[in-house]
């Protein structure tokens, strides 16, 4: 019997840039076959092409055996495939129902049948256990809530072969095991999934096969029940990576910051912390909790009512986010392309971008100070790139993660705050960037980091602020840090 969806030898190049040399994969009905790689491995070329998005310089796409040429998105739709990117591309101003079935609203006499559009999202969305409702604007729900539209979108165009390209980057614990359930529920009804994602432990939940590549070669297939996570990390960067997190801290020093009962009305309530020498202080929580919020006002970005923020002792002004860096506080936001980065700029000026002071002289940025300076942040941070002058936009993820980074390590802070610091990244990227972030401690350098990734909070933090409901739940720290207590926490329960 002919494969679902056959793919060989494909080729396909970007000027003289090779992005994908000769990779073959098959996918039978029912499977869901993950495809594992560093950023920048070709994973999301190889899905753009069976996508529609691009076209393979060499090579060709089967379904059920027959040949198959896609020159546009629409045309692989038709052909029974649905595809969720990893960014998102919904229309904030309209809402749940005309985003899941835009391009073919139902109609009534010429006129968009309002009812209709309602209840058929209504029958999508009942088996993904959504709070929101369909009228909703897609721009009031929050973004794990937007992934779920994206999904049921492709679900509703009643594909036979969904592309999932890192579905659960953005959601809770809770949404991520409904979202497994739905991928099981589809498989079951003889949907082929293609499955995308850095976080193993799902690919060894809902995936048949696996199949890895490197630097944009094939490197293997092999059912998932005949291998390990190792066996897809040694595969993923070409060497075996003894631990993915570094050392806890032997010790911690003298106080660096305190935060004494900050409050915003509606977000969070009396929030108090303290953070010392050599010690990753995480933030823990559920999506909405109000953990980055607490952040953004602890810095200034946001306002806040009540409360008190002081380093070193001293005492710092409120909602005034550049005198707060000026004092040697920095945050890195969750979402590096829309808050972080500026994407059509070089990497050069994105990583000069928070301290042009340090390369200017005269009023006047020297070019030849600049690229200096961020040539030293590329070698300390191990940022692979073309040249400075390439846009930023062209790097892997993990490399815009790492060039965010060295962006706020530029006004060498006292203590940097990091908000999902390896989210939509590769395991290889995650292990130098948690190996940082402990250099950095080890140096006295305070470190915050919020992540929604129980076992990264776990294995990175040498202590955890649990986060519930815009409350401090509780702290958590040696044998006590466990994910059933994270989560009880979160939840509103004790710590057991």
């Amino acid at each position: 019997m002919a494969h679902v969806l056959e793919v060989r030898n494909i080729t396909k190049k970007f000027g003289a840039f090779a992005a994908l040399t000769d990779v073959s994969l098959s996918l039978d009905r029912g499977d869901a076959h993950a495809l594992c790689g560093e950023n920048g491995a070709g994973k999301s070329t190889l899905m753009n092409i069976i996508g529609g998005v691009f076209s393979a310089t060499e090579g060709e796409i089967l379904i059920d055996g027959a040949p198959v040429a896609f020159h546009n998105p629409r045309q692989a739709q038709e052909a029974g495939i649905g595809f969720v990117h990893q960014e998102l591309s919904l229309c904030q101003h309209l809402s749940v129902a005309e985003n899941i079935f835009i391009g073919r609203l139902p109609k009534k006499n010429g006129i968009i049948d309002k009812e209709k559009l309602r209840e058929d999202a209504l029958n999508v969305l009942s088996s993904f256990n959504v709070d929101f409702d369909p009228d909703d604007l897609v721009g009031n729900i929050n973004i794990s809530e937007q992934q779920i539209v994206e999904i049921a979108r492709a679900v509703s165009l009643d594909c036979r072969i969904l592309i999932l390209d890192e579905p659960t980057s953005s959601l809770t614990e809770k949404e991520t095991e409904n979202l497994m359930r739905i991928i099981r529920e589809l498989k079951s009804h003889g949907m082929s999934i293609l499955y995308i994602s850095h976080r193993l432990s799902e690919i060894f939940e809902v995936c048949n096969k696996a199949t890895v590549l490197k630097d944009g070669h094939y490197i293997w297939t092999k059912d998932v029940a005949d291998i390990s996570s190792d066996d897809i990390i040694t595969a993923m960067v070409g060497r075996s990576i003894s631990s993915i997190y570094p050392p806890k801290a032997e010790s911690v020093g003298e106080e660096i910051l305190s935060v004494g009962h900050l409050s915003r009305n509606g977000y969070f309530h009396d929030i108090s912390f303290n953070l010392r020498k050599g010690e990753i202080l995480g933030i823990a929580g559920l999506v909405g909790a109000g953990r980055s919020e607490i952040m953004r006002s602890l810095c200034g970005i946001d306002p806040c009512d009540e409360g008190s923020v002081r380093l070193f002792g001293k005492e710092l002004g409120k909602n005034d986010y550049r005198k707060t860096i000026d004092e040697g506080i920095c945050y890195l936001p969750e979402d590096r392309k829309l808050l972080g980065l500026f994407v059509e700029m070089s990497i050069e000026n994105n990583i000069i971008a928070a301290d042009t002071k340090a390369v200017s002289g005269n009023g006047m940025i020297l070019k030849k100070k600049a690229g200096s300076f961020a040539a030293r942040f590329v070698k300390e941070l191990n940022v692979k790139i073309g040249t400075l002058e390439d846009p930023i936009s062209s790097l892997s993820g993990g490399n815009q993660q790492k060039c965010l980074i060295a962006k706020w390590l530029a006004p060498e802070p006292k203590v940097l705050i990091l908000d999902e610091p390896t989210r939509g990244i590769d395991v290889g990227s995650k292990v130098e960037i948690h190996r940082l972030l402990r250099k950095l401690a080890d140096r006295g350098v305070g470190i915050i980091m919020v992540s929604s990734e129980l076992p990264e909070v776990i294995g990175v933090s040498d202590r955890v602020a649990v986060i519930c409901e815009g409350s401090l739940a509780g702290f958590l720290s040696g044998d006590s840090l466990t994910e059933e207590n994270i989560m009880r926490l979160a939840s509103g329960k004790e710590a057991v």
